[in-house]
């Protein structure tokens, strides 16, 4: 073999060599190619995914906005109408705050946020309905119910035993502004006072009670009870007083 059949021959070799390279890295950048291609096809289906989300998110945080505001403008016209309430002094409706000066974590993210989930807070929805509950009272209290059946034989004895406590205060004072002491004829003054208040004193301390206890509210039945009961012990009370006189 000659030289030049050798030189030939290192020639042919070197490009094949190079013609496999270039096939190689013909195939390998197709492959990138592909594997970007499809990467870029997910990251794009996952955007248009995100997309879609976030409109529908925004539009129901938008009609969730409109129906907060709805609400608020009709609890404050409630409150406007509410007793002890001046309109001119509560005025009109206050425009919600700006959402520059709202700090951060006062804006509530969308579920699908990479962020950490924001402390759990009550609803506006939620605080909305607990003032509707409290302007109605306000405005339109509740009816109470009748005291029960059961506590109509304790109304005479309640208002018997607050009549006479009423009336030893009074025979107290009576007694005491007797006796001689400077300001006696007030005591006096105020121990027949209170003989007069004594029948009636009861009615009070059972409508607390009903109401406070009970969450009833004392009728016209229930006064006349604890008024009978009063005006029997006042009335022993003042026959027994005006016997040890």
């Amino acid at each position: 073999m000659t030289t030049r059949d050798r030189d030939y021959q290192l020639m042919m070799s070197a490009l094949a060599d190079v013609a496999r390279r270039r096939d190689e890295e013909l195939e390998n950048a197709e492959q990138a190619y592909q594997t970007s291609s499809a990467q870029a096809a997910g990251e794009l289906a996952r955007a248009e995914n995100d997309a879609i989300a976030a409109d529908r998110w925004a539009g129901a945080a938008a009609a969730q906005v409109l129906d907060v505001d709805r609400e608020a403008a009709r609890l404050w016209d409630g409150l406007r109408r509410a007793r002890g309430m001046r309109v001119r002094t509560l005025g009109e409706m206050p425009e919600p705050a700006a959402i520059e000066t709202l700090p951060r974590v006062a804006l509530e993210s969308s579920p699908d946020a990479g962020g950490p989930a924001p402390a759990p807070r009550q609803s506006a929805r939620t605080l909305l309905a607990r003032t509707a509950e409290r302007i109605d009272v306000t405005v339109r209290p509740a009816a109470r119910r009748p005291v029960p059946r059961w506590v109509l034989p304790l109304l005479p004895v309640l208002g018997a035993l607050i009549a006479g406590a009423c009336g030893l205060v009074a025979a107290g004072l009576v007694t005491f502004g007797g006796s001689g002491i400077p300001g006696g004829a007030v005591l006096r003054g105020l121990g027949w006072l209170a003989f007069l208040m004594a029948p009636s004193a009861g009615v009070p301390v059972a409508a607390a009670i009903a109401h406070r206890r009970l969450n009833a509210r004392l009728d016209v039945g229930g006064i006349g009870l604890t008024l009978l009961g009063g005006m029997l012990a006042a009335t022993l009370l003042s026959v027994t007083f005006a016997g040890t006189r």
